[in-house]
């Protein structure tokens, strides 16, 4: 594959935002690394792509463990070209409140929430550094703003993954890495979610689409550097914040 090959990694593709995420960078024209925990996790996706005459591959990889990531991330090198994109869509989380919240399920949850992040952009970032250029996109909560009761879990991995792009973004801006991260305030329409919302649906819109949010991403990607955004967030117009 030859060096300069426009690839984008999408880590956590599911049936929800990384599916859309990935549908909307195919469009765009770059071949997609489609990486989650399994390749069948992300199999559909991967014929949606190429049934519509695009190019995407399946990865097996565990975001939080560094050697699964550079396994899969040489996989990618060698099949599609190095990213100049990275999206970081993993996500896990325990409810609980902090006396019931085990150390390990606080653990397991901040290395997928944000170590996840650092490894797979580690993962990326050498070649974006030499060529001048790349966009690394992280997927935030509201969670990254307010730790709320039951919810540590998530709010610990969000609140750093946060900090992450903040240094991240400061530290590579100048060298024309695009760091941006975008808080989801409010719930992903998947058919998982509907579910739990069955019964408040309104004539508004109560759930974010999946592809609503995917273009935002892709219009990240495509700002002038003149003008980038770092952070935004997103929500339905009935959601309160």
């Amino acid at each position: 594959m030859a060096s300069d090959a426009k690839t984008a990694a999408i880590v956590g593709v599911g049936p929800g935002l990384g599916r859309a995420v990935a549908l909307r960078f195919a469009q765009g024209g770059l071949s997609v690394a489609l990486m989650a925990r399994s390749e069948e996790a992300s199999s559909s996706v991967r014929g949606e792509i190429t049934s519509g005459g695009g190019v995407a591959r399946s990865f097996a990889c565990d975001a939080s463990n560094e050697a699964s990531v550079s396994s899969a991330f040489a996989r990618v090198r060698e099949e599609l070209g190095d990213p100049e994109v990275l999206v970081y869509n993993a996500g896990a989380f325990q409810m609980g409140g902090v006396m019931q919240l085990s150390p390990a399920d606080l653990e397991r949850t901040w290395r997928i929430n944000c170590l996840g992040g650092l490894i797979t952009a580690q993962a990326v970032l050498p070649k974006m550094v030499e060529r001048g250029r790349g966009t690394v996109l992280f997927t935030g909560a509201t969670a990254a703003l307010r730790g709320s009761a039951q919810f540590a879990s998530l709010a610990v991995g969000k609140f750093g993954l946060r900090a992450l792009a903040q240094s991240m973004a400061r530290e590579l801006g100048p060298r024309g890495i695009h760091v941006a991260h975008v808080i989801i305030d409010g719930g992903i329409d998947t058919p998982r979610v509907r579910a739990m919302v069955a019964g408040r649906q309104s004539a508004a819109p109560v759930l974010l689409s999946p592809a609503a949010i995917a273009e935002t991403y892709w219009q990240l990607h495509a700002q002038d550097p003149s003008a980038w955004t770092h952070e935004m967030d997103l929500r339905p117009s009935v959601e309160k914040f």
